[in-house]
């Protein structure tokens, strides 16, 4: 592992034993991260984006079968006993779940919720940690003598919740943050604020970034690479300035067809843009394609589409996964 490399994973699969055989769930996902870099994984639900990240925190289902590795600075995280991965969990990597009700503790005060990592993971001393908190809720946002950390959850709206998730995730101050949908409850003025406070706060501490996320939008906006998901499968990686001006995978540009523009309002220059639905149905965990997953829904698909194309690299940092990338301007297939 090079020495500014954060996060790699390399092959990893993840499958369920089911009467109907085993539902593959990730399927040989590789892909890298250097410190303080910003990714985005992006892709319909069920792609494999969250369990991607479930993996990486060693939160992963009991019954599950593991084939590959998960290194972070070096540690393989697959390997590790559970004792030790509750030590990397919040102080190495810190993550943002989609519902901040349901992932915060409804009978404690958030100011013991925020500084229960730090004195969990001895990061600081119960003064020290009393006089954190009120920083930490100061730097997302919820400042006193407004917002005390005696307040309860239920006390707070959904995008206050959604800010003491991410004091939470900070505590520690990991060197990963992993934030999964982390607007997906919120309406639109404050998805924006906490996608710039998400944002901010990474590039203030240098920490590398996971944003998980099915909206096009969000993507263009926060993240320097992209990795798109399909089936359990990587089918698309690069900067995201390339993946948006290529799109040379049919269902990357499929996705972006089926997306409103990314600011929400039709584009005057370009006029009116349909949407368009894409066909057919993400094929199920247990009746995966034996070729390139995406063959069933494609229009460009052929009898070599039924062999598994290699995720190969278009340039330097730009990878797709199809025998028949696409090559036309993006404002044809619109």
């Amino acid at each position: 592992m090079k020495s500014n490399t954060l996060l790699e994973i390399d092959q990893l699969s993840l499958t369920i034993p089911t009467p109907a055989g085993d539902a593959v769930i990730l399927d040989d996902i590789s892909l890298s991260m250097k410190k303080g870099e910003t990714t985005s994984f992006v892709g319909e639900s069920g792609c494999g984006k969250s369990m991607t990240a479930m993996a990486i925190m060693g939160l992963l289902p009991e019954g599950l079968k593991v084939r590959g590795n998960i290194q972070l600075l070096g540690k393989d995280l697959l390997s590790l006993p559970e004792e030790e991965l509750c030590h990397v969990r919040g102080k190495q990597i810190g993550m943002i779940f989609q519902e901040p009700m349901t992932a915060l503790n409804p009978v404690m005060t958030i100011g013991q919720q925020i500084a229960e990592g730090m004195l969990l993971h001895g990061v600081a001393s119960k003064h020290e940690a009393t006089k954190k908190v009120r920083q930490l809720l100061e730097r997302v946002g919820l400042p006193e003598p407004r917002f005390s950390p005696n307040l309860y959850p239920h006390q707070l709206s959904g995008g206050q919740r959604q800010r003491v998730v991410i004091a939470i995730a900070l505590a520690c101050e990991p060197e990963l943050l992993i934030a999964d949908e982390p607007t997906t409850a919120l309406d639109v003025t404050v998805q924006a604020q906490i996608l710039d406070l998400i944002m901010d706060v990474a590039e203030e501490s240098g920490m590398g970034l996971i944003m998980i996320t099915h909206d096009l939008g969000v993507v263009a906006e926060t993240t320097e690479k992209a990795i798109v998901m399909y089936a359990g499968q990587v089918i698309e990686e690069g900067s995201t300035d390339d993946v948006f001006s290529q799109m040379t995978h049919p269902y990357t540009r499929a996705l972006f067809s089926a997306s409103p523009h990314f600011d929400g309002t039709p584009d005057s220059s370009e006029g009116d843009r349909s949407l368009q639905a894409i066909p057919g149905m993400v094929p199920e965990p247990t009746n995966r394609p034996s070729g390139c997953a995406f063959s069933t829904r494609c229009e460009y698909s052929t009898a070599e589409c039924n062999k598994r194309p290699a995720l190969s690299c278009l340039s330097a940092e730009y990878k797709v996964a199809c025998h028949h990338p696409l090559q036309l301007p993006i404002k044809e297939v619109m």
